[in-house]
């Protein structure tokens, strides 16, 4: 069981993700006395009561004023037991790519549902996001139970359709009241039917089984460190596995090989290091490796062209006309699409990009399988993507076939909306070109 947690909530708007937060950290004793005190006295000008618990995360001034949960709100607080890592997400659906974000690097996800209505579209939404970003453990907190009288077969119900919703993943659901506090941090006298843990002791106890260092050695490098003529090193941080002095590991994309010589940390020389740990390697070898290019064992997949799940998150569309910058690890190249998306829609593409990159599938590394698109013109990240599988045969063999400089400036150029995006987009072409 990992020492660190890192939980996200998900839900639609009001089924009371802040409001259970807020109750969790206070009875946790998790927040200051300062805090406590803030909050009561924002709770009394609202006239809400004794204590509002979302206030403990909802804590711009647009969410306070209308009682919504806009930015992802990170809480860090511990037990006894475990250390935690905890983003607020917001449940409106124009705020769904705010939830991407947070479930992003979740281990677990907690999902809240009004107990009164059931699953709801940003419910399944919400649900798919999770799932489409890798995570396999769920808490399924059915909220305001008091407002169904405790009902086991309400309750019963909604843990039956999300089992269906989420098939394959794990599941543990518990009937709760986040405002009085039901199976919050301790078990209810009014769910006398349920024998499961509370919530927070079922996250104390709950093992994730995501174990980076037992993934295959990924290292993209992020620097070339040349500080006198007898060092020639390659920095970043490790991505997943584990590397040890005298390993031979491959350059990708040329494929090229050789072994660690040195293994340089801040702390000095290591023999062994592992994800997610920030180093220097030297090579017994003299190989032409620079910024983008990835140290590994286990061959990646290496191609201009796979299928990808995203999440578009800007408000202009994703146009399948248009190029776009792709970040992936420490490369970024130019990209473009099978077809469109708008705003918080999420499909399955297919991604070109110009030149190779090296990849896993998003389900087996997060680290090498993730990308965004950057909108080229405004510079804004308008979409995450996680990559499902390489596409194979005769059309991926032609998409990473070579293209003449002139003719792959020429096609950028014919493919821009305005003149300016038209020169932006050569520019950056050529940059790419001359490093």
């Amino acid at each position: 069981m990992s020492g660190l947690l890192r939980i996200c909530t998900g839900g639609s708007v009001d089924d009371g993700k802040s409001t259970l937060i807020g109750r969790m950290l206070h009875d946790a004793q998790a927040v200051y006395e300062d805090q406590v005190h803030s909050v009561r006295a924002a709770s009394a000008n609202r006239g809400v009561g004794p204590i509002d618990f979302s206030l403990f995360t909802d804590g711009l001034r647009a969410e306070r004023e209308q009682g919504i949960t806009i930015d992802v709100a990170y809480r860090y607080f511990a037990t006894a037991h475990r250390k935690f890592i905890l983003a607020d997400t917001p449940g409106h659906e124009q705020y769904t790519r705010n939830m991407a974000t947070g479930a992003s690097t979740a281990d677990v996800a907690i999902l809240l549902v009004d107990a009164r209505h059931g699953l709801r579209v940003q419910s399944r939404r919400h649900a798919r996001i999770a799932r489409l970003l890798g995570i396999s453990d769920f808490v399924i907190a059915v909220n305001k139970m008091d407002l169904v009288d405790f009902s086991r077969d309400v309750f019963d119900e909604i843990r039956d359709d999300f089992a269906t919703l989420l098939e394959g993943a794990r599941c543990h659901a518990i009937p709760l009241s986040a405002l009085h506090g039901d199976n919050v941090i301790a078990r209810s006298a009014r769910t006398p039917w349920f024998a499961g843990p509370p919530l927070l002791e079922h996250l104390e106890t709950v093992d994730v089984g995501r174990n980076v260092t037992a993934q295959p050695f990924r290292l993209p490098v992020q620097l070339v460190l040349r500080p006198n003529d007898g060092f020639r090193g390659y920095a970043g941080q490790i991505a997943s596995g584990i590397v040890r002095v005298g390993d031979r590991v491959a350059v990708w994309p040329s494929g090229r090989s050789a072994r660690v010589t040195r293994i340089v940390t801040f702390d000095g020389d290591r023999l062994m290091v592992f994800a997610p740990m920030s180093i220097t390697l030297t090579l017994d070898e003299e190989l032409d490796i620079s910024r983008g290019d990835l140290l590994a064992q286990e061959g990646p997949h290496v191609g201009c062209r796979f299928e990808a799940d995203v999440v578009w998150m800007d408000e202009r569309p994703l146009d399948p006309n248009r190029l776009y910058l792709l970040k992936h690890t420490t490369r970024t190249v130019t990209a473009e699409v099978s077809h469109g998306l708008v705003l918080n829609q999420i499909g399955t593409l297919t991604v070109s990009t110009t030149r190779p990159l090296v990849f896993d599938a998003y389900r087996h590394n997060r680290a090498t399988g993730s990308f965004v698109l950057i909108d080229t013109s405004t510079c804004f990240t308008a979409g995450a993507g996680m990559i499902a599988a390489p596409v194979a045969g005769r059309a991926a063999r032609a998409a990473e076939a070579p293209v003449s400089a002139a003719e792959r400036l020429a096609r950028l150029a014919r493919r821009a909306g305005s003149d300016e995006e038209a020169a932006r987009a050569v520019a950056q072409a050529l940059e790419e070109m001359l490093t």
